[in-house]
């Protein structure tokens, strides 16, 4: 497997930080970066001209969509850029609602969806759009026959995420998706977790739209894309001068577009081996962090992303936890990215049962392609002092073994 190179040597107090945090971002990779570089200068056409110049973008644009479209098993024109997945998210919601509001008003979604899914439906609930939220078990998995069940002649939309972003739970996604086919309802899946790490096929998978993000598989940060299935009835996200097949009017980005392209391909080259390592050192970090009294593993233990641990620690709380990590070396986090300055409990670990206290006490290590089994061993190492250190001047005694 060709090695993918970054430009990571970030440094604090002459220490190169372990960087556990890929589910917020990843860094950019040197191919990606070395792809883009001549579209910033050398081949900098606006992409909708007629000359060679941008002609030149122009191809290269519809080279990199073929790419993205590969990946997920889709054809070159499903695909629609965007400046990432929360803007792909609100297009998917709130394009497909008006568009078809004549045939119902009713969307189906989750309660541990991302924020750019919970809070667009939030907002289509005050233009008169009923939003039903649907419960998931102590896993993060959604129930099936919830779903059946949820599912009225009023309803349009389904949108449920394929992994959750905190707590890597990845949902039955072909069989939600042949329930919303049956029933004649669109099916849209927040991807953003998944794209590039595990395999999808939008065929296969029955789904009619579908958000990714560069950033979170090493391309450049405020790209992104919404597939939409041919023949789905969808309004335009932005008005203008017709870009994007008419949908998203705008001058392309076409040096981060050819960063998202360079990415996939990166991405659907690797797969498989990465799928298998990072496992191997995510299984490591869970194991070797159960050794640690009080913990609590988040999410399902099997449907689970390969990069993904969430732990919850009693009787400590996780910024403090995350700010002693990083005094350490290791970069992590409590949560999602996008909510980092919340003081109020993560919405999914409340969804999945944790009482307040211990869904403040969690902690997610988000694994990533330059980490190593060396990594691994220095956190493990390293984490065991930390959360002693932190009950130690917490108002709770805990004793060992609970």
């Amino acid at each position: 497997m060709k090695r993918i190179l970054f430009k990571t040597e970030i440094t604090k107090r002459s220490r190169k930080i372990i960087y556990m945090d890929h589910a917020a971002t990843t860094p950019v990779a040197e191919e990606v970066i070395e792809t883009m570089n001549p579209y910033f200068g050398e081949v900098y056409g606006n992409a909708s001209s007629l000359h060679v110049f941008g002609q030149n973008a122009k191809k290269v644009l519809e080279e990199s969509r073929q790419k993205i479209a590969e990946l997920i098993g889709a054809e070159s024109s499903e695909i629609y850029f965007t400046s990432g997945g929360t803007e792909a998210d609100n297009a998917a919601l709130k394009g497909i609602a008006f568009a078809n509001k004549y045939k119902g008003n009713h969307i189906i979604t989750t309660k541990i969806e991302h924020d750019a899914v919970l809070k667009t439906c939030d907002y289509l609930g005050t233009k008169g759009f009923e939003i039903t939220k649907l419960d998931v078990d102590e896993t993060g998995l959604v129930d099936i026959e919830d779903l059946k069940n949820a599912i009225t002649d009023k309803t349009i939309l389904v949108s449920i995420m394929h992994a959750n972003n905190e707590i890597g739970t990845i949902q039955n996604i072909a069989e939600i998706g042949k329930i919303c086919r049956e029933h004649g309802v669109y099916f849209h899946t927040d991807a953003v977790q998944t794209f590039g790490k595990i395999p999808i096929d939008v065929n296969g998978m029955n789904i009619d739209l579908l958000s990714a993000s560069s950033h979170k598989i090493y391309g450049p940060k405020g790209v992104g894309c919404l597939f939409v299935r041919n023949g789905v009835n969808i309004e335009t996200f932005i008005h203008g001068g017709g870009h994007e097949h008419g949908k998203r009017s705008g001058t392309e980005n076409v040096a981060g577009i050819v960063g998202f392209g360079k990415a996939a391909e990166i991405a659907k080259r690797d797969m498989e081996n990465e799928y298998m390592r990072l496992s191997n050192l995510r299984d490591k970090l869970i194991e070797g962090i159960f050794r640690i009294p009080g913990t609590k593993l988040n999410g399902h233990c099997e449907q689970r992303l390969p990069n993904n641990v969430n732990i919850s620690f009693k009787h400590i709380e996780g910024e403090g936890l995350v700010l002693r990590l990083d005094d350490k070396g290791i970069a992590a986090s409590t949560g999602s990215a996008c909510s980092s300055y919340s003081l109020e409990p993560s919405h999914v670990l409340l969804a999945i049962g944790l009482e307040h206290g211990d869904a403040h006490g969690s902690l997610r290590l988000t694994l990533g392609k330059q980490n190593t089994k060396e990594d691994v061993n220095y956190v493990l190492r390293v984490l065991p002092g930390v959360v002693n250190g932190l009950r130690e001047i917490s108002p709770f005694k805990l004793k060992v073994g609970i």
